[in-house]
């Protein structure tokens, strides 16, 4: 079925953000597609994924992914569904995860698209999220670095964001006693702990996360913390973590548009101590877990143990003011771009 879809309306960095990136640092453009060659397919996005790495990408410097290039096309994860192919591994029609998100329609050989099942009654943007690498993301940081067991106490900073919902949710599902979290609002609290089953969630704008974390945790403490934020967030973490407790450090949202180099937490001793495991981890060096990840996390998820939410944002031209406000803490669950 030949189709139209022959320009894609994409999104490209221009200029590198100081501080917080600005709408003046992206621009719009429409490119015209070649022709499809032997082997390549064309997939018409249908959502597009907005997430908080790719603040780190905006940077010119080195890191576990390259920069973003200047005047170039922007990536990140995508679904959508092939409606042109010269391959058969990938015939039309056929619903397909990939990395050429900031576009709306992508073309490529068919080895940069992974074919995925069409979800009985769900939407596919469930691929950029929960049963996607979100949730995979959650699974390895709770089970391989945080090495998570029965009886844990756990704290999840960022709880209402796509990976810090489903740490909750996945840290009970594995045999945590209780679950601790932290969020920018007294409604993002009562959703957690009234859909997510989080035992309480700390309001962070309300007073000192170190206040609050301290009295949360009691003469209990924590186990396990799984940090999404940095900066106050690990400092409090570490004041009430047990003795072997496990940090798996995920992300530091709180840091990633500051001008001035951060100030180290002040009880880092409390690593020695205690006999505290710090460790930091990104999935490129774990996607040996899909398997096993797709089997237990999709299975709970067919059974509805697994709840989720989106915060949906409609059409392309969207797509910046998407990844702004979620890097501003305005979703709640996934963030995705529907094209």
């Amino acid at each position: 079925m030949a189709t139209n879809d022959s320009t894609s309306t994409q999104i490209q960095l221009v200029s590198r953000p100081e501080g917080w990136p600005e709408p003046e640092n992206f621009r719009t453009v429409t490119v015209e597609l070649p022709e499809l060659r032997d082997g390549e397919v064309r997939v018409r996005n249908e959502f597009i994924s907005v997430d908080p790495y790719m603040r780190g990408r905006m940077r010119d410097e080195k890191s576990y992914i390259p920069p973003f290039g200047l005047g170039e096309t922007m990536t990140g994860g995508a679904v959508g569904r092939v409606v042109e192919s010269r391959s058969e591994k990938l015939p039309e029609g056929t619903p397909v995860l990939h990395q050429m998100g900031w576009r709306d329609v992508a073309q490529g050989a068919a080895d940069e698209f992974t074919a995925v099942q069409d979800l009985d009654g769900a939407s596919l943007s469930l691929y950029l999220g929960v049963l996607g690498l979100t949730g995979m993301t959650a699974y390895t940081g709770l089970t391989r670095i945080a090495e998570v067991k029965e009886g844990d106490r756990v704290f999840v900073s960022g709880a209402a964001g796509a990976v810090g919902s489903t740490v909750g949710q996945l840290a009970k599902l594995l045999g945590a006693s209780s679950v601790i979290g932290s969020a920018g609002s007294d409604e993002k609290g009562k959703l957690l702990t009234e859909k997510y089953g989080f035992d309480a969630v700390l309001n962070y704008k309300a007073a000192p996360i170190r206040e609050q974390l301290a009295e949360a945790a009691g003469e209990e403490g924590v186990d396990v913390y799984f940090d999404n934020v940095g900066g106050d967030h690990l400092e409090a973490a570490l004041d009430v973590l047990n003795r072997h407790g496990r940090v798996a450090v995920c992300g530091a949202i709180s840091q990633y548009n500051s001008t001035e180099k951060p100030c180290g937490p002040d009880n880092m001793a409390n690593l020695i101590k205690n006999s505290l495991t710090l460790e930091g981890f990104t999935m490129g060096d774990h996607m040996d877990v899909a398997g096993e990840f797709t089997q237990k996390v999709g299975g709970w998820f067919q059974e509805g143990k697994i709840v989720h939410d989106e915060t949906v944002v409609e059409g392309i031209d969207h797509a910046v003011d998407a990844f702004l406000d979620m890097m501003q803490g305005k979703n709640t669950g996934k963030m995705v771009v529907k094209i």
